[in-house]
C-alpha cells in the first residue's frame, strides 16, 4: 500500500508537505517551551482543579493535536491484516502496549482464552439448464494475505439447491413471497444486507422457513470494487463458552456441544458474497416476478424474477472453531482525589482485514489522546478521577474482549464507573454522528462548540453539525454493534459512542486499508483530529469537573417522547401507559431537584466544611442513576441484556427503537388472543416503569 513520506504534514491546500525530521523536532521543542512558559505563568502552586488551571489544560489538550501523529499511528496499525487470535493481531496489541509504556503510563494487559471461528474452504458454483457450470469468485480481486470472506461461527456444510431471492429476509419479505406463491423450503436463500436485521437474525429466520443455506451480499453504496463484507453470525455477545462470567485462562468453560453453546450458532450454513456474484445469480432467476418495491431499490440489473431456480447452486463451506487467546490492553491514569471513580475510553483493535476505518481510525485517536494526556501530566496535570484507556480485542466476533472484561469486573464497574466513552470507526466519511445516553446531551453539545470543524475553515463542529441536521441530533444506543453494549446494556454504565461519517464503502472488506483512508476517507486526517478532540475533552470534563456534568432532565424528556410514540402505536387498545408516565414524572422531579442541589453546593462550597462529602454523595447519585434502568431478570429470551430503555429487539423489526422489552412483547403477541396480547405488553410496561422509578430513587439517593 502507498505510504506518505517519512515525515509529512497534511495542509489545507490538499498537498502533502514534506519537511525534515530536524525541522519538525525543532518545531516541537519550541512548542514545548511555549507550553512550559505558560504553565509557569499559571503557577504550579495554584490548586490543580481551579477554573483557570482547568481551562489551561483543556486548551493545551486541543492545541497539542497534530494530524501527522494520527496518520503515523494509523499507518503502523494497518501494515498487516490483524484478525483476532492471530500473530499479527498480537503484534498490534504489543504496539499499543509499547506506546502506552513509552508515555510512562501505568500499563497492563488482560488475556482471555475464548472460542473463535475461522474459514478453511468455500465454493459456490452455478449450474445452468444447459449443463454449463460457472464458479463464482468469492474473494476480492488482486489482494492476498487477508482472510477469505466468511461468516464467523457459521456451521460447515454442503448444499445443492435452487436459489431464491429473499430481499432483506424480513417477515414482510417472506409475506410478499407468499402472496406470489413462492415456496422457499429446500432452497438456498439470497439475501441483501442493510434491512435492519443482524446477520444472525437473517440466517435464523431463513432456517425457520426451511431454507437450507444463505448467501448474503451488500447492495448499497458501501459495496466497493468487488469487496465482500465479512461478519459474525453468532447470537449474543462474549465468549460462548463462558456466558455471564469472564473467560479467563484456565477458568471454567462449557463444552462446545453444550446446548447453551450450540444455541448461540445458526443451524444452517451462510456465506458473504460480492454484489457482482449476487448479480450473476439474480440475473439468472426465473419464477415469480420480483415485487416492484424490491426491484426499484436494487443497485444492479436482475432478471426481475425471484426464483426458485431454474438454475441450481452447489454451495460448500468448511470452517473450524478453535480456542484462541485474545488480549485487552489498558493504560491507567490514577485520580488524585477520587481514584476509585473511573472514566473509561475504549476502542477495539482487531479487524477483519487491515482495519483502517474499522476500527483503527479509532485506535489511532486513542493513542493520540494518550500522548496528549501524557503531555498534560508532564505539565503538572493530575486528574481528579481515574482515567482508563481500553484497547479491546475480538470485537468483530461479538464484542468478546470487552464483554469478558465487563463480566469479570462487573461488581467493581457497577460501583465505581462514571462513564464509558466508545469510539469504534472514528472516521468513515463526512458528518458528525454521536450516540449517547441522554444525560450526556448538554455536555456533548458544549464540547462540540470548542472543537474546530474539520471540513470548513473558521467553523466549529457544533455549527456544522447543527446546520446539517437543522438542530442538535444525537442518536441513542439502541443497537448492539460495538463495545459500549456490555457497559450499558449489561452493567448500566452511562455511555457515549462517536463516529465521523455515517457509513463507508469498504466496510469489513479487504479494501479497508490505509490507502483508502488517505485517498478517500480522511486525506488530511483533520476528521481524526476532530473526533479525538471531542472524545478527549469529554473525558477531561468527566474526570475533572467537581460535580459530574450529567443532566437527567434530558433523560426524562426523552422518555416522555418515547411514551408519546408508544401511545400512538397502541392507540385503540386498552393498554395503560400510566405507570411509565408517572415514573417519568418522578424522574423529572428528581432530575430538577439534583440540579438545584448542585447549584447550591457550588454557591456554598467556600463556607461549607462538609462540601467535599456532600459533593461525593451527589456525584454518586448522578453516577448510579443509570444503573436503575437495569432489571435483574433481563429481557425475556435474552436475559443477559438488562437495560429496560435501550437494548436489542429480538427480531430487529419492531417499530420501537426503545423499550426493548415492550417492543419484543408486541412482536411476540401478534399471534395471541386479544386479552393475552394486552396482558403480555402490560407486564412489560410495568417492568419499564419500575426501572424508571428505580433510576429516580437512585437520583434522589433513596431506596425504592
Amino acid at each position: 500500500m502507498p505510504q506518505p513520506c517519512s515525515t509529512s504534514l497534511y495542509v489545507s491546500t490538499h498537498k502533502k508537505l514534506c519537511i525534515s525530521k530536524q525541522t519538525l523536532s525543532f518545531v516541537f521543542i519550541i512548542l514545548f517551551f511555549i507550553l512550559a512558559f505558560f504553565t509557569t505563568l499559571h503557577h504550579y502552586s495554584t490548586p490543580i482543579h481551579d477554573n483557570k488551571t482547568s481551562i489551561f489544560y483543556f486548551n493545551t489538550f486541543l492545541f497539542s493535536a497534530t494530524n501527522y501523529t494520527l496518520s503515523n499511528y494509523l499507518r503502523h496499525l494497518t501494515i498487516h491484516p490483524h484478525l483476532a487470535g492471530t500473530q499479527p493481531s498480537l503484534d498490534t496489541a504489543l504496539y499499543v502496549k509499547s506506546h502506552f509504556q513509552s508515555l510512562n503510563l501505568q500499563t497492563h494487559a488482560t488475556n482471555y482464552t475464548v472460542l473463535l471461528s475461522y474459514p478453511l474452504f468455500s465454493s459456490v458454483t452455478l449450474h445452468s439448464a444447459n449443463s454449463s457450470v460457472h464458479a463464482l469468485k468469492l474473494s476480492e480481486p488482486g489482494l492476498n494475505g487477508v482472510v477469505m470472506p466468511y461468516h464467523a461461527y457459521s456451521p460447515s456444510g454442503s448444499v445443492y439447491g435452487k436459489p431464491v431471492f429473499l430481499n432483506y429476509g424480513r417477515e414482510k419479505d417472506y409475506d410478499a413471497l407468499g402472496v406470489h406463491g413462492v415456496k422457499v423450503k429446500g432452497c438456498i436463500g439470497i439475501v441483501r444486507r442493510d434491512g435492519g436485521l443482524s446477520r444472525n437474525v437473517v440466517v435464523e429466520k431463513a432456517a425457520e422457513r426451511g431454507v437450507t443455506a444463505v448467501l448474503m451480499f451488500t447492495d448499497s453504496e458501501r459495496e466497493f470494487g468487488g469487496g465482500v463484507e465479512r461478519g459474525t453470525v453468532m447470537n449474543g455477545l462474549g465468549d460462548p463458552l463462558s456466558p455471564v462470567w469472564g473467560g479467563v485462562e484456565n477458568g471454567e468453560k462449557l463444552r462446545i456441544d453444550d446446548p447453551l453453546v450450540m444455541k448461540r450458532f445458526p443451524s444452517i450454513t451462510s456465506l458473504p458474497i460480492s454484489m457482482m456474484s449476487a448479480e450473476t445469480i439474480l440475473g439468472s432467476l426465473g419464477g415469480a416476478e420480483m415485487p416492484y418495491e424490491w426491484r426499484k431499490s436494487m443497485r444492479f440489473s436482475t432478471s426481475g424474477r425471484v426464483g426458485p431456480g431454474p438454475i441450481m447452486l452447489n454451495f460448500t463451506y468448511q470452517g473450524e472453531r478453535k480456542m484462541a487467546t485474545v488480549h485487552n490492553v489498558f493504560a491507567v491514569i490514577k485520580g488524585s482525589e477520587e481514584p476509585d471513580r473511573f472514566v473509561l475510553l475504549g476502542n477495539h483493535r482487531d479487524a477483519w482485514t487491515y482495519g483502517a476505518v474499522d476500527p483503527n481510525s479509532g485506535t489511532a485517536a486513542l493513542l493520540d489522546i494518550a500522548r496528549r494526556y501524557a503531555l498534560l501530566m508532564r505539565l503538572g496535570w493530575n486528574p481528579r478521577r481515574t482515567i482508563i484507556l481500553c484497547s479491546w480485542d475480538a470485537e468483530e466476533f461479538g464484542m468478546i474482549g470487552s464483554t469478558e472484561w465487563v463480566e469479570q469486573n462487573l461488581v467493581n464497574l457497577g460501583s465505581k464507573s462514571v462513564a464509558y466513552l466508545n469510539v469504534d470507526c472514528a472516521v468513515q466519511g463526512p458528518g458528525f454522528f454521536p450516540r449517547t445516553t441522554p444525560q450526556f446531551d448538554d455536555l456533548l453539545t458544549e464540547i462540540t462548540k470548542k472543537v474546530n470543524d474539520p471540513d470548513t475553515d473558521g467553523t466549529t463542529l457544533y455549527e456544522r453539525w447543527t446546520a446539517a441536521n437543522r438542530g442538535i441530533k444525537i442518536q441513542r444506543l439502541t443497537a448492539v454493534d460495538s463495545d459500549f453494549s456490555p457497559f450499558l446494556h449489561h452493567a448500566g454504565v452511562p455511555s457515549v459512542d462517536l463516529y465521523y461519517g455515517k457509513d463507508f464503502p469498504v466496510y469489513h472488506t479487504a479494501f479497508d486499508s490505509y490507502d483508502w483512508m488517505v485517498n478517500s476517507g480522511d486525506p488530511f486526517f483533520q476528521r481524526h483530529v476532530a473526533v479525538a478532540g471531542v472524545w478527549g475533552l469529554l473525558a477531561l470534563r468527566l474526570v475533572d469537573d467537581p460535580i459530574l456534568p450529567f443532566n437527567y432532565l434530558s433523560y426524562a424528556a426523552e422518555l416522555q417522547d418515547y411514551t408519546r410514540m408508544l401511545s400512538d402505536l397502541l392507540e385503540g387498545s386498552s393498554i395503560s401507559l400510566h405507570p411509565i408516565t408517572a415514573a417519568t414524572q418522578q424522574l423529572a422531579a428528581a432530575a430538577k431537584q439534583i440540579l438545584e442541589e448542585a447549584k447550591k453546593l457550588k454557591e456554598d462550597e467556600a463556607t461549607d466544611e462538609h462540601a467535599a462529602l456532600k459533593r461525593r454523595m451527589l456525584n454518586d447519585r448522578l453516577m448510579f442513576a443509570e444503573r436503575g434502568f437495569l432489571d435483574a431478570e433481563g429481557l425475556q429470551g435474552r436475559p443477559w441484556f438488562k437495560h429496560m430503555v435501550y437494548g436489542p429487539r429480538n427480531d430487529g423489526e419492531s417499530e420501537l427503537e426503545f423499550f426493548p422489552g415492550i417492543a419484543n412483547a408486541i412482536s411476540r403477541s401478534s399471534g395471541l388472543k386479544s386479552g393475552e396480547h394486552n396482558s403480555a405488553i402490560q407486564h412489560e410496561i410495568w417492568r419499564v416503569a419500575r426501572a424508571i422509578q428505580s433510576a429516580a430513587h437512585a437520583l434522589k439517593g433513596e431506596l425504592t
